[in-house]
């Protein structure tokens, strides 16, 4: 499926799915169920949907004892510590100042990159996403200037910034795995079902139990979360960060609020201000600029 997808899809689909979510979550929000129970339900039947299609492609799911070691960390760092974060953060901080956290995974994993990839990013790369980090500032910059007056959130902002380190831990670990030969799905599949695991363990062992919401509101939106939230959106991502570096695959974070503010114009009745407008311009272009192919000699001359 990756050889025949191209770039520029690699790069959109997971954005245009990322960005959907942020309104597919509020029906789980909404059911009452514990977010370790909504979560982990969430990654164990991806993890599922995984295996199935691994062995559908005649992948083998028998990966080596010592790789399992670094599928644990990995489903315990990105798909428990980081969702379960976001979540927790957003209790104490607005939303639209998470969202501005997690532009910054632009910068960090432009760092683990070139730390433990050799990946390199151009100066022109690095300007144009702090231009589009600065877009996203001004998008949500009232509800980044409320922050000061919520009494725990500093705990919140801790929380982000746990949740932005965990991604890019993940991001990390993942292409490990795979650089050693192993494929991305079985990888995925193993590394989200540990994360599942540990979720509901975790919620278990809290005395939160094993809940389901049996609505059609949490089941549809349960079903839409991992089948292209989780499975479609991570195997196009980290296609995308083993063909053109997990820097430029970190603009996806980058252009996500503003695809889901469009999102919650349209249902929730989210209405834009000027300076909202001007972030979003801002955004794109900068975007669009980090994306654009390096000239050639020849067209330079």
């Amino acid at each position: 499926m990756s050889s025949t997808v191209s770039d520029r899809w690699l790069f959109w689909g997971p954005t245009l799915i990322w960005a959907s979510t942020w309104h597919v979550i509020l029906y789980q929000l909404a059911s009452g169920v514990p977010v370790l129970n909504s979560v982990g339900w969430r990654f164990g039947l991806a993890a599922l949907m995984l295996a199935g299609f691994a062995r559908w492609q005649k992948l083998s799911l028998r990966l080596p004892l010592g790789a399992h070691a670094l599928m644990l960390a990995t489903g315990i760092v990105q798909y428990s510590g980081n969702y379960f974060s976001v979540y927790e953060a957003e209790r104490h901080i607005p939303t639209g100042l998470v969202a501005v956290l997690f532009c910054l995974m632009v910068f960090g994993n432009a760092l683990s990159g070139r730390v433990f990839f050799g990946q390199r990013v151009t100066a022109r790369f690095l300007g144009a996403s702090v231009g589009a980090v600065l877009g996203v500032v001004m998008i949500f910059w009232p509800e980044i200037a409320s922050t000061g007056s919520r009494p725990t959130a500093a705990y919140g902002l801790m929380l982000g910034l746990c949740a932005v380190l965990a991604a890019c831990v993940g991001n990390v670990l993942t292409l490990t795995l795979t650089r050693r030969g192993l494929a991305l799905v079985p990888v995925l599949a193993w590394s989200m079902g540990y994360g599942a695991l540990f979720l509901l363990t975790t919620s278990v062992m809290t005395g939160q139990g094993l809940s389901f919401a049996w609505t059609p509101s949490y089941v549809l939106s349960l079903l839409y979360l991992a089948v292209l939230g989780s499975v479609v959106a991570f195997v196009l991502y980290f296609k995308l960060a083993q063909r053109q570096g997990t820097a430029r695959a970190a603009l996806t974070g980058v252009v996500i609020p503003v695809i889901a503010l469009g999102i919650s114009a349209l249902f929730e009745g989210w209405r834009p201000t000027v300076l909202a407008l001007a972030g979003m311009v801002l955004c794109l272009g900068s975007i669009y600029v980090a994306t654009r192919p390096p000239r050639s000699p020849l067209s330079r001359n």
